[in-house]
């Protein structure tokens, strides 16, 4: 009796491993160039594992969107699959890292019952995936999981607010998979892992639209997974540039049933230098919306408020500050240099609230006409609440002679917010405004939708005075900046060593010696670029002031030529037949060289390069720098001496 009850059970066991085995299904997507490989699993769920050249970096990850209803992933039923690859030239309308994009991948899409869909694109530096539904009518999205799972413990470079209200500002943090809980702060995107066995890889999104952002936290098993803020129902009062939530949707999305969803990509790479030139965002982005573009000019931008609007000096024979005659001197500073625009921020309009009636000591209209006299644009600063209580602005606006808009402290990313951001380019386009959204999430292809979009802040950047160092900001070309335009907000006169820093508006200083300053121009990607500092140090750096003028804001072309995360980056960009060099550092050496070879030159050509770079005593007095020129050509090698938190700048034509 005893063996045939064994026999029994053997025979239960052996037709459940052949039904499971009988059940799933097996496929695999490979890169172009073969060494990135996708291995899907389809059994209780949609399984991945990613490996680079036979090394797998990321195992048995899963995928699934839970509706209302149903749970699209769980136990699917594949109804078909159909594999097909693309490679073409893409050309973004604002050019952040190369005029022309090569967009080619292999994809596989698989389609389920229950009228689903998921689709996966390999590329030869990295992986995409996105959910397609095709349901009737509105659905809600109660939650979607990106669960990564880490055959090791990595390092995880990411930055970790309090709650799902942030502005994306709070330092990197550092943390080891397997020591970070349930319990800790989540994420926000981008989020950078390290192997530690040579390859990086860049988590972030793109096409985000009608969704919110995604947020991941610890598994508390050495791995992550997504989480998302739910949808907002009901609003309260909170002053002139906030509102409370006063009621939240057990859902995170109320949405069309048909619909593609946001690509979630992985950027794969064993040479930090990729991650620097990477262009997954743009190339998984809805392409741009607006018909005729030709109106949208990116450019360098004059800012008052890091330097509280207080020129002085013999030239300046009125009482600064917000007013009249201040303004028109900084239109006419931007005017010298051919700086584009200048940005008037808080304190323009007489009430946060109300963005039709100037400050009667500012006079907008005046400085509209004059900008126009000197070629130079006027950019006005509200609160996200007064646009969105004022949506008729932007006609009014364009009435006026504005040319762009700064809006501030959103510090969301729900649905709700994700499409206020939308419904604000979209609007901003109609009367040709340009939009710089601040205290913003980070970008994920609006700005390629609606290239009106020209920057987001989303970082810890320079106006933070002391708390923004190189230190972190070495992060951003490998992070942030990895990912979209970034408003950093560069440009400091004032330059400090961490150890003897002393600086407050309108004596504003930053972190990181001069020539660093003059670097972060090349180095830092955003269709608007500031220059925070005083015309009046500008006016008296003027060496300084030539070089950042130079700088474009658009590139034809970018090369990494030094690129170490968290260390060092320098970088190479062409523009027509102009290159520019940028490289930056941290605190960790206090001297750093690097050798640079000029192969990126043309042949038989001879180039002059006019650089700068830190000084013999920079490493205590960050003031200190030497320009220089000389005569290079192609295959000539350079070495690049930066000291602490210290820099290299430099024009080659």
């Amino acid at each position: 009796m005893k063996n045939c009850k064994t026999f029994y059970i053997l025979f239960l066991v052996l037709v459940f491993f052949s039904s499971t085995q009988a059940a799933e299904k097996k496929v695999e997507l490979v890169s172009p160039n073969k060494e990135i490989k996708v291995s899907l699993r389809i059994t209780d769920k949609i399984y991945y594992s990613i490996s680079y050249n036979g090394d797998v970096i990321l195992k048995d990850n899963y995928l699934r969107l839970t509706l209302r209803d149903e749970m699209l992933g769980e136990n699917p039923k594949l109804s078909g699959q159909k594999f097909s690859d693309a490679d073409e030239m893409l050309s973004p309308v604002i050019p952040l890292k190369f005029s022309t994009v090569r967009n080619h991948y292999n994809q596989l899409r698989m389609d389920f019952k229950g009228n689903y869909s998921v689709e996966f694109r390999a590329y030869d530096d990295g992986i995409a995936y996105r959910f397609l539904t095709n349901k009737k009518g509105d659905i809600e999205v109660m939650n979607e999981d990106l669960a990564i799972n880490f055959p090791a413990p990595y390092l995880l470079h990411m930055q970790q607010p309090g709650s799902f209200k942030t502005a994306y500002e709070e330092n990197y943090t550092h943390v080891n998979s397997n020591e970070w809980t349930p319990e800790d702060k989540k994420a926000v995107l981008p989020l950078l892992i390290d192997t530690r066995k040579q390859y990086k890889i860049l988590i972030s999104e793109s096409d985000l639209s009608d969704y919110p952002c995604m947020f991941l936290k610890s598994n508390g098993q050495n791995g992550l997974i997504s989480t998302f803020p739910n949808n907002p129902l009901e609003f309260g009062e909170d002053g002139d540039r906030s509102l409370k939530l006063l009621k939240e949707a057990d859902y995170i999305a109320k949405t069309s049933g048909k619909r593609t969803y946001p690509w979630r990509y992985f950027v794969i790479t064993k040479d930090d230098k990729q991650l620097i030139e990477n262009t997954m965002t743009f190339r998984l982005a809805t392409k741009s919306v607006i018909g005729d573009p030709s109106w949208i000019t990116p450019g360098q931008v004059s800012w008052e408020w890091w330097n509280d609007a207080c020129p002085y000096g013999p030239d300046v024979n009125f009482v600064s500050g917000y007013n009249l005659e201040t303004y028109k001197y900084y239109i006419d500073f931007a005017s010298k240099y051919g700086i584009s625009y200048i940005l008037m921020d808080e304190g323009w309009a007489q009430s946060t609230r109300d963005p039709f009636t100037p400050n009667p000591h500012v006079d907008v209209h005046e400085l509209i006409r004059y900008g126009k006299e000197k070629n130079v644009g006027i950019v006005l600063w509200l609160t996200w609440l007064t646009v969105e209580n004022h949506m008729d602005l932007f006609k009014t606006f364009a009435e006026w002679g504005v040319k762009g808009v700064k809006i501030d402290f959103m510090d969301r990313s729900d649905q709700w917010m994700v499409n206020y951001y939308e419904r604000v380019a979209e609007e901003a386009a109609r009367y040709k405004l340009f939009v710089d959204f601040h205290g913003s999430f980070k970008p994920a292809g609006l700005e390629y939708k609606y290239p009106n979009v020209l920057s987001y802040e989303g970082v810890r950047g320079m106006e933070q005075m002391g708390g923004c160092t190189p230190d972190n900001s070495i992060y951003y070309p490998f992070l942030r900046n990895a990912v979209g335009p970034m408003d950093y907000t560069p440009g400091a006169m004032n330059s400090f060593q961490p150890n003897v820093y002393r600086a407050d508006r309108p004596n504003s200083g930053s972190i990181g010696t001069r020539a660093y300053q003059l670097a972060l121009y090349v180095i830092f990607e955003s269709g608007l670029q500031m220059l925070a500092d005083n015309p009046t140090l500008y006016y008296r750096n003027a060496d300084c002031t030539e070089f950042i003028t130079r700088v474009p804001t658009t590139w034809d072309e970018t090369i990494a030529l030094a690129a170490e995360v968290g260390e060092v980056a320098v970088v190479a960009k062409r523009k027509g037949d102009k290159w520019f060099i940028g490289g930056m550092t941290n605190n960790s050496k206090d001297v750093r060289e690097i050798d640079i070879c000029l192969d990126f030159l043309n042949d038989g050509r001879n180039y002059k390069m006019t650089s700068f770079k830190d000084g013999i005593n920079a490493g205590r007095q960050a003031m200190d720098y030497r320009r220089n020129e000389s005569s290079v050509k192609k295959n000539d090698i350079i070495k690049i001496k930066m000291v602490r938190n210290g820099g290299f700048a430099a024009v080659i034509e």
